[in-house]
């Protein structure tokens, strides 16, 4: 299994689903994590448990919190970081959301609200880490995009042009920051989280059944994709799209 030994690691979006899953990965694999989490007292609460999941198993990790919309949050956040551990080694850009509506009917702070979380979160955060790596001369930036930043899906426009936008951002940004800084993306398809509370039965019906491996993914499939990303054996990767999807997006 890779290794990680004395890294120094922040998942935005760490306290659910596939954020805490990447964030317990990188602790079992001996990186020190940040568990980022957006404001609120509940949503403290919830990062302290994967904080004390990290511990009791014997790895190191602190609670951050962080608006990944917000300039001036996400460079607190940063400097809070550098503070505590110094330079990020590993930025896992995971924090999004997801919600479903035609177009013709989208209200349009719901554009909004996804482009700000899903894409403008990745650059923010992005934007105030990449000067540390730089300037340590190493690092490995991990964007949590979305299969459906490739194919695309109805009553998810807004959801599949921000995750498009970020397979995009790390094509671009892996060609202006190597070799010193590798950039990679994660495309998981339809993963059991709470992101898909809110989408119809009707739609998680239709595909289950249009996946070539017959269910939705679970966090455990898009973990060791996460682990091998920041670490050095895959030193030959940048700019890179990995999809664990159960083939429903080939390319």
């Amino acid at each position: 299994m890779p290794r990680l030994p004395e890294a120094n690691a922040l998942v935005t979006g760490a306290s659910r689903g596939i954020g805490r899953g990447i964030a317990e990965g990188l602790a079992d694999a001996g990186a020190r994590v940040a568990v980022n989490h957006p404001p609120g007292d509940g949503e403290r609460a919830v990062a302290l448990d994967v904080v004390d999941e990290i511990t009791d198993g014997g790895g190191e990790a602190m609670a951050l919190e962080g608006d990944v919309s917000d300039a001036d949050s996400v460079q607190s956040m940063l400097e809070r970081f550098e503070e505590e551990w110094g330079t990020v080694d590993v930025l896992v850009n995971n924090a999004g959301i997801l919600t479903q509506s035609e177009l013709a009917e989208m209200p349009v702070e719901m554009w909004d609200e996804t482009m700000d979380v899903d894409l403008r979160g990745v650059f923010l955060t992005t934007r105030f880490a990449l000067p540390g790596m730089l300037d340590s001369g190493n690092g490995s930036v991990i964007n949590v995009a979305s299969q459906l930043g490739i194919k695309g899906a109805e009553e998810l426009v807004h959801y599949s042009a921000a995750k498009g936008g970020v397979i995009a951002f790390t094509r671009a940004l892996a060609r202006e920051v190597s070799p010193t800084v590798r950039v990679n993306a994660i495309a998981p398809g339809p993963i059991e989280t709470a992101l898909l509370e809110d989408i119809s039965e009707e739609w998680r019906e239709a595909k289950e059944a249009e996946l070539p491996m017959d269910r939705l993914g679970r966090v455990e499939d898009v973990v060791p994709t996460a682990v091998f990303l920041a670490s050095e054996d895959s030193s030959y990767y940048t700019g890179q799209t990995l999809s664990p999807d159960g083939g429903d997006a080939m390319h």
